[in-house]
């Protein structure tokens, strides 16, 4: 598990720093004012719809339904089941996507009521329209994928992804030299991201599509009998489910449409939330999942309880150290990251604190990519939807408390109050029903992993302390390098308390890396 685990993290890392550049752009290119608002309130909707079908949210349901059809019936009716799914989700997306184009205004005065009235409303609609075609593509893309982890085949659909951001930068750079006006800007970038979802889309085809989905003799054709309704009864629930993260970021945009900028501000701090996130929850959501349900199917206990410890291990392990250093280094990296072109120091400070909060759910947003799959693999989905729906009602209602005081900084509080009520929920509700298998070592090595941590955070934020050009206003690359330094230094740091307090040592990592299924 930790080799699939590795690749999949490694296609996701390359992902979300090809993403940080694609936001840098972003931010030189519109800056936080009103056109920044527009398009990210757009582009928000199409990315919490593109993380919900691609990011790990049918992959949670189609990997057991397909596994459990296999085993049942045989390679022939999988394969024929593949392809009713591929060929339904196809043609209900495509509808989808024309009706959502219809009521696109509507729709963005529902996730954005604070710009109702403005210039602001009109130029998200007209963008949230040019990105749409995305949505079509995207069916067919998760379908491929999840077929794909559910054979074990993990590296096409871990790095297939990267063209998404490719094509996207790729257009920034033209025009940040062409420099044309903001709104042709946004616009040009919206209507590439359709583009980007059909380059996605012809590399699946291309390089295994043929033989991913269904055999010739296995045409793809829509329908909805009894098996394709029990998949999507539990399909679209998991879908749900698995973008908590980025529901809970739309339920704080409500909010802040009402701010000048705050979506702006609460975009690019989240997006330096989802590098860990992404890293640690996307591959618990395409590993964790195949592995509990061959178990939970298997009846194995032992393989049951190493499953969800390795995760619980690995969520911890990578995000209590992320969660500390973002918290820690907030602003030298936004102000690496993002200051540049349109996006001023203001601006800078601003998402900085908002990201000191949005931080602090990081833990949490992990813990619930750990847990679910314990869900997903029973084949329920309800569950992680009831905590999900729970924390986002939550974190609306204190965000409309909070952001009258704190602005943006409340938002961003509210957002992790979600957070960590969706952690607990599922925490609660799997001891009452099936109860956690943890097992010996993991019971021993978690407490020193938060320990070795901490320990890394103090020394960290020590050092932070003592490089005052940092702060200063020097040069970008002495502060490029300066981050580097530290962001390493942590690292070994961190990997040195691991090894002083017996969680892990070299020999063990390597090992575990090597390790092949048998």
């Amino acid at each position: 598990m930790i080799r699939s685990f590795l690749t999949v993290s490694s296609g996701t890392l390359a992902s979300r720093l090809l993403g940080f550049a694609r936001d840098s752009s972003l931010a030189a290119l519109l800056g936080a004012g009103p056109v920044a608002d527009a398009f990210l309130a757009a582009f928000q909707l199409v990315n919490v719809v593109r993380r919900l079908l691609t990011e790990g949210g049918l992959n949670a349901a189609l990997v057991p339904a397909w596994l459990r059809v296999r085993e049942t019936d045989g390679a022939v009716a999988a394969a024929a089941f593949a392809g009713r799914v591929l060929g339904t989700v196809t043609a209900a997306l495509i509808i989808a996507t024309a009706l959502l184009a219809l009521a696109m205004p509507l729709v963005i005065t529902a996730l954005a009521p604070g710009f109702a009235g403005r210039e602001t409303l009109q130029l998200a609609v007209e963008n949230a329209r040019l990105m749409l075609p995305y949505l079509a593509f995207a069916g067919p893309v998760t379908v491929m994928m999840a077929l794909l982890n559910a054979q074990g085949r993990f590296a096409l659909t871990a790095f297939s992804p990267l063209l998404f951001n490719i094509a996207l930068i790729a257009v920034m750079a033209v025009l940040l030299v062409a420099r044309p006006d903001a709104v042709q800007a946004a616009q040009i970038v919206a209507a590439t991201v359709g583009i980007a979802g059909l380059l996605q889309l012809s590399v699946l085809v291309l390089r295994r599509g043929g033989n991913i989905a269904t055999p010739v003799a296995t045409p793809l054709r829509v329908s909805f009998d009894k098996e394709i309704r029990g998949f999507l009864g539990k399909a679209l629930p998991g879908m749900m489910a698995s973008s908590a993260p980025q529901l809970l970021i739309v339920a704080g945009a409500i909010i802040a449409s009402s701010q000048p900028s705050a979506v702006s501000w609460l975009y690019f701090a989240n997006r330096l939330v989802e590098l860990p996130l992404g890293i640690v929850g996307v591959a618990m959501g395409t590993v964790l999942i195949p592995e509990l349900t061959r178990a939970v199917r298997g009846t194995d206990l032992a393989a049951i309880a190493h499953a969800e410890s390795r995760g619980l291990e690995l969520a911890v392990g990578l995000a209590l150290p992320a969660t500390l250093g973002l918290i820690v280094l907030s602003e030298p990296i936004v102000r690496l990251l993002f200051e540049h072109g349109a996006f001023t120091g203001d601006d800078t400070k601003a998402t900085a604190r908002a990201l000191t909060w949005l931080t602090l759910a990081l833990p949490a947003h992990v813990l619930v990519k750990a847990l679910s799959p314990a869900f997903f693999a029973r084949e329920d989905t309800m569950t992680p939807l009831v905590a999900a729906l729970t924390g986002v009602v939550l974190a609306i209602a204190s965000a409309f408390l909070l952001s009258h005081w704190y602005g943006a900084e409340g938002i961003a509080a509210a957002i992790a109050v979600g957070a960590w009520s969706m952690a607990f929920s599922l925490i609660r509700r799997g001891a009452e029903t099936f109860g956690f298998s943890i097992d010996r070592e993991a019971k021993r090595r978690l407490p020193r992993i938060a320990l070795a941590a901490l320990a890394m955070g103090a020394l960290l934020w020590l050092a932070a302390r003592s490089l005052p050009a940092l702060t200063s206003g020097a040069h970008g690359l002495v502060q490029a390098v300066l981050l580097l330094v530290l962001i390493s230094a942590g690292i070994v740091t961190y990997g040195l308390f691991l090894r002083f307090f017996g969680v892990t040592g070299w020999r063990d990592a390597v090992n575990a890396v090597r390790q092949t299924k048998g």
